[in-house]
């Protein structure tokens, strides 16, 4: 039997790279890749179903499951993790020296529904007493180029969330003094976003946390480092074909075991030139970014509280309702 030739639409990062490359190929299956800026990958996959698999939103998922969407089907493939909390940028003249200081601020985000701002919104909450309704929210992205917008997206109630006019965006309100932070901030040019001015480098914009310190404190204390992607396949084509979900779950776990490899062959130079001592090379051994739902069990029922708490989602959903019944072991 010929094997299936299907579309890609995936992101670029080093748990990538080996696919990308051709270095790894699913088994039964001829990927043909389109590599894309995620914002964009996600909007052009949630408006036009553009491709067979696609990486996708987390927080939009839930938001596609709870909605009684079928047409996609969610596989446990997490390529992407950061600590969203430190990506906050503050004007240095609004009064922020501490997350509370947050309330009753105007706060842009490129987009209310994004995973990022999720994660960013209930670490706000959960660690420091700020609530989503304690901001002013000004959302970047316009309904016609949103995930949002292709999405079904309503906003939640008790929640002050303003649309920035087409004609402006995150950097120029936050130069100009529109807005006192931001809760993410790209620039990445997309057919999304918009903002283009490098804040982290404006004079008049400082991060709100010291990044490294925050991670280390977050982590520690709760063992959580939050996804922002999954990955998704056309329902049509999972009912034809149900093994490609296994299929290519297993080509995304290899490609990430030659990213561990290969990170540590690059760090076996560190420690034989002393540049790092062998025991703070050995905790590069820890993999941090792994796919399936037992590894990430904790952090995936995380994200589906936060999503009910800032009702983007009616209840918290269950990793049972979340991805395909064949990945629920894995």
């Amino acid at each position: 039997m010929s094997n299936l030739t299907l579309s890609f639409g995936i992101s670029s990062n080093p748990r990538t790279w080996p696919l990308i490359q051709g270095r790894v190929k699913p088994e039964g299956i001829d990927p043909v890749y389109t590599v894309l800026h995620p914002s964009e990958l996600f909007w052009r996959q949630l408006k036009f179903k553009e491709f067979d698999f696609a990486e996708m939103s987390l927080s939009t998922w839930m938001r596609l499951v709870a909605r009684g969407d079928t047409d996609l089907v969610a596989l446990p493939v997490f390529t992407t993790r950061r600590f969203f909390q430190t990506e906050i940028l503050v004007r240095k003249d609004a009064g922020i020296n501490s997350p509370a200081d947050l309330k009753g601020k105007r706060v842009g985000v490129p987009e209310y529904q994004q995973t990022a701002a999720l994660w960013g919104r209930g670490i706000l909450q959960h660690e420091f007493g700020v609530k989503p309704s304690d901001m002013e929210f000004w959302m970047e992205r316009v309904p016609e180029v949103s995930h949002g917008g292709a999405g079904g997206f309503a906003f939640p109630k008790g929640v002050t969330i303003h649309q920035i006019p087409a004609e402006k965006n995150i950097g120029g309100m936050m130069v100009a003094g529109e807005l006192d932070a931001t809760l993410l901030y790209l620039t990445d040019r997309n057919l999304v976003d918009r903002s283009r001015i490098d804040l982290h480098a404006h004079p008049d914009v400082r991060p709100l946390f010291d990044a490294a310190a925050e991670g280390k404190r977050y982590y520690a204390k709760t063992g959580i480092f939050p996804i922002n992607h999954t990955a998704v396949v056309k329902r049509s084509l999972f009912e034809q074909h149900p093994w490609v979900v296994l299929n290519i779950f297993r080509a995304f776990q290899e490609a990430n075991a030659i990213a561990k490899a290969e990170r540590l062959a690059h760090i076996d130079y560190y420690v034989q030139t002393g540049l790092i001592s062998p025991e703070d090379g050995k905790a590069f051994e820890t993999q941090l970014v792994e796919h399936g739902i037992r590894a990430n069990r904790k952090v995936l029922e995380t994200a589906a509280q936060f999503s009910n708490e800032q009702e983007l989602t009616p209840r918290p959903l269950t990793v049972q309702e979340l991805f395909a019944p064949a990945t629920l072991e894995l």
